[in-house]
């Protein structure tokens, strides 16, 4: 659980955002993995009952890599997935996010971290029913203060770039799933973050579907983006460029399949697809 702050105790204004103000974190961030997790541990107390979701995970991870934590129930993915988006603290252990230790955070600081470096997509989408696609998207702007013009400008081009411009006055009930799914990827990218959380996005999905998201978060990693994808599907998890396997809390297999540096499988597949097709054209 995130630490309350001592009772009696006054928050000082600060002067503008964690991330902005910091400039050690500055100082760092150009060579910081974007990820660095070093012997994190999370235990849950029910009762008498202590149970270990995490055991002394260690792992970093590169910035512009795409990455997919693979596991079955109880394995401790979705655990670490709440570590890794500052929702949840280790109970043992250290985080480093582009530089910056989390551990001494209060709940304000790591709102701030999280609004500004990361965006989350879920397997059930979290829209807003009976509302726009455009206000859904628009949300996690109006919660950083942004101006309304500015901000449901910015929604309109995140919308615009998952293929949804002509759905931003459509609300979820009328959208499919694969639809609904590129609405709460185009809400995850209006802040413009560094990062991409997605945990089981293609649970809920077709195969068209699922085809189609994994390629937007391709696109998105040939921007140079960090995508760290949760999934039990291994087909999914082949889309990455690296795969580590979970089990009983433990990292159990970590394989790289594509360098850091290199285009995503996903879009490697595409090309050559589109080449073989190209190369019948001619023939």
């Amino acid at each position: 659980m995130i630490r309350p702050q001592a009772q009696g105790a006054l928050r000082q204004a600060r002067d503008g955002p964690l991330v902005k103000r910091r400039s050690r974190t500055r100082a760092v961030e150009g060579r910081a993995p974007a990820i660095d997790i070093e012997k994190v541990s999370k235990t849950y107390e029910l009762g008498q009952i202590k149970v270990r979701a995490l055991r002394e995970v260690s792992m970093q991870i590169t910035r512009g890599d795409f990455v997919a934590i693979m596991g079955s129930s109880g394995s401790g993915k979705s655990t670490l997935m709440n570590i890794l988006g500052c929702l949840d603290l280790p109970t043992g252990g250290r985080y480093l996010i582009d530089g910056t230790d989390v551990r001494d955070m209060d709940e304000d600081d790591l709102s701030d971290l999280r609004n500004r470096k990361i965006g989350f997509v879920f397997q059930s989408f979290n829209l807003v029913a009976r509302t726009s696609a455009l206000a859904n998207v628009e949300l996690p702007l109006a919660y950083a203060g942004v101006e309304r013009r500015a901000r449901r400008e910015r929604a309109r081009q995140a919308l615009a770039s998952v293929g949804m411009a002509k759905r931003v006055d459509h609300q979820p009930s009328e959208l499919s799933g694969g639809q609904q799914q590129r609405v709460a990827v185009a809400r995850a990218l209006v802040t413009n973050p560094t990062m991409i959380l997605a945990d089981e996005p293609t649970g809920n999905l077709d195969s068209r579907s699922t085809e189609d998201v994994l390629r937007i978060f391709a696109e998105l990693n040939a921007e140079r983006r960090t995508v760290v994808l949760i999934t039990h599907e291994p087909d999914v998890a082949e889309q990455a460029k690296r795969v580590i396997h979970l089990s009983d809390g433990r990292i159990t297999e970590d394989v790289r399949n594509v360098g850091v540096h290199e285009g995503p499988p996903a879009l490697r597949h595409q090309k050559r697809g589109h080449n073989s097709a190209s190369g019948r054209s001619a023939q």
